[in-house]
């Protein structure tokens, strides 16, 4: 599957996607801000990650679309986003990227949200959106807010991170209020 924009394309990942994936994920930050990335994060990680990822590509009907951030001028795989947990009964999903430390502050993240919102409201015909950040992510939180996302709440102690407890907003997005 591709979803495709004017500098990026989201598509399912191959395996021929690995090395661009471990080089951009193999970072502190992505670590940090993720709640299941590992540190350090190797060539293995990514072919186990990419194999999940083609299981779940085969499920019917699908739960999760982990689409890699393809950069069409440098032809590889930047990032990640993806829609999880999709509930199609209840019409709603969850919503994670990352993205490697020399693709941040371009707008590539913001475009492949727009490019997956549109996606999720529009051809899964889904109602609701959720997302979570931790308190001190400026940047996703500010994703969030620029998407009209409602922050929902704060979880207390929501990860722990360098041994210490972190805490998260929780964010939704309804259809009727999504800003393309």
């Amino acid at each position: 599957m591709k979803l495709i924009s004017k500098r990026i394309i989201l598509r399912d990942l191959t395996m021929k996607d690995a090395k661009s994936i471990a080089e951009n994920a193999h970072d502190k930050s992505n670590w940090y801000y993720t709640e299941s990335m590992p540190f350090p994060y190797s060539l293995e990680d990514a072919k186990k990650h990419i194999k999940n990822c083609i299981k779940k590509q085969k499920e019917n009907p699908r739960k999760d679309y982990d689409f890699g951030i393809f950069l069409k001028s440098e032809k590889k795989i930047v990032g990640m986003i993806s829609l999880f947990k999709v509930d199609r009964m209840h019409k709603k999903a969850g919503i994670g990227y990352w993205i490697g430390r020399k693709y941040r502050k371009q707008g590539l993240v913001s475009e492949a949200e727009k490019i997956l919102l549109n996606f999720a409201f529009n051809k899964l015909k889904l109602n609701k959106i959720k997302g979570e950040a931790m308190v001190e992510n400026k940047g996703s939180n500010a994703l969030f807010k620029k998407f009209g996302f409602r922050k929902t709440g704060i979880f207390k102690e929501e990860l722990i991170k360098k041994g210490k407890k972190k805490d998260a907003y929780h964010w939704e997005l309804l259809k009727k209020n999504y800003k393309k």
